[in-house]
């Protein structure tokens, strides 16, 4: 009797637990497949402002759940891309976009990783030059001198 009851606890434990996993699944439902792949690339490329890293189509922070409701909500209205992305921009900032916009504010953002790449160029360009030329510069004739007293003295002369 008492293995009964504990199998009885144990399937009502599994039946719980799937039916709360099951509850967090949000279904949404579109009739165009280009409509639910734009909003599978909008959740995607936008990020979770309290998870910080975590895309909103991964995240599940009560945050991310009402932009994904919003964007769903947006498709479903007709509006582009960009219309939507405004909106959640003007709505939660720019610091959810993974890909910041070209602007005047991050100019420095945008531009930076080019300037370091060029620098970095240049610098190797001018170490390989320097290398080049002090091995192929002549000796003078101190060094010379030392040279050969130091070749004579290690062929025993």
């Amino acid at each position: 009797m008492a293995i009964i009851r504990w199998m009885l606890v144990g399937f009502t434990l599994l039946l719980v637990t799937g039916l709360v996993q099951g509850a967090a699944i949000e279904v949404r439902e579109f009739d165009d497949p280009v409509l639910e792949k734009r909003y599978d690339s909008l959740t995607a490329s936008m990020r979770c402002p309290t998870c910080q890293n975590q895309a909103i189509n991964d995240s599940d922070a009560p945050v991310s759940g009402d932009m994904r409701d919003r964007v769903y909500l947006l498709l479903q209205e007709g509006r582009s891309d960009i219309e939507i992305r405004d909106h959640m921009v003007q709505r939660f900032g720019d610091y959810i976009l993974y890909n910041p916009r070209l602007e005047g504010r991050t100019y420095l953002l945008w531009g930076l990783p080019a300037v370091l790449v060029v620098a970095g160029g240049i610098l190797v360009m001018l170490l390989v030059r320097a290398r080049r030329n002090a091995s192929v510069r002549a000796l003078d004739d101190d060094e010379r001198r030392r040279l050969e007293s130091l070749i004579n003295r290690g062929n025993g002369q």
